[in-house]
């Protein structure tokens, strides 16, 4: 073996036990993003197709003279809810604002009841809401508006929809697949922490070593099959044949 060939073992020996717990993640999650159904994942399966909200202009406009204190420059989004006109109006700056257009109200934030018929209205599935929680903090779970109502289904997937406090919208749905994805995610990227994040120092140190366990492996193949022992053997022969 070559003096460079017998340097790039040793660095591919011990890059390959360092990184090899690392390598085998990438592997196992790699393997799993592609297996996994990605409808599944977001739980598409399970989400009713709403029709477009349809709202009638003369609705909208006698909705809107009721409604008072909405900013200059707010933005206001006509929707329903449930099956009802609502405006939402949403300031430059502050809390989005819901109103009922029928009668000018606002109602948010949402009250739980609301968020759990919402979150019923969203899922498909044979089970019912079970229970809810408000969320006011980011997690790695969810990273979406806040506050939130969080409605836990008592299904086999252990369900979650998130429903925002201010907008009545569903902002998130979660599931054991969901949350085993969202695991395998941070260990590819190496993003411990927030899970979102693959410019971290330790995955551009980790794909560096990586990279230089294939270069040294590459240094390696042609001993390790053998050519440098088939080239000293052709030298040779030559050498005796011409002495000969």
């Amino acid at each position: 073996m070559s003096k460079a060939a017998r340097v790039a073992s040793k660095v591919h020996k011990w890059l390959a036990f360092l990184m090899a717990i690392q390598i085998l993640f990438w592997f196992i999650s790699g393997l799993f993003f592609a297996v996994a159904p990605v409808e599944r994942v977001r739980s598409e399966h399970v989400t009713a197709m709403k029709p477009p909200p349809v709202v009638r202009i003369e609705e909208a406009a006698d909705g809107l003279d009721r409604i008072s204190g909405a900013e200059p420059g707010s933005r206001i989004e006509i929707k329903t809810l449930l099956g009802e006109p609502v405006a939402l109006i949403a300031p430059h700056e502050g809390r989005a604002r819901l109103y009922d257009l029928k009668s000018g109200q606002q109602i948010s934030p949402l009250p739980a009841s609301v968020a759990m018929r919402v979150a019923d209205a969203d899922y498909i599935g044979d089970h019912k809401a079970a229970q809810v929680s408000l969320v006011s903090t980011e997690s790695t779970e969810y990273r979406g508006a806040l506050p939130a109502w969080r409605i836990d289904f008592n299904d086999e997937a252990a369900r979650a929809i998130y429903v925002a406090q201010d907008t009545g919208a569903v902002t998130a749905r979660r599931s054991t697949l969901w949350r085993v994805f969202d695991f395998l995610w941070s260990l590819h990227i190496m993003d411990f922490k927030n899970h979102e994040d693959f410019n971290t120092p330790l995955l551009i140190a980790a794909t560096t070593l990586g990279l230089i366990v294939i270069l040294t492996g590459i240094v390696l193949f042609p001993s390790r099959l053998g050519y440098n022992a088939w080239r000293r053997r052709r030298l040779q022969s030559r050498e005796v044949g011409r002495s000969s």
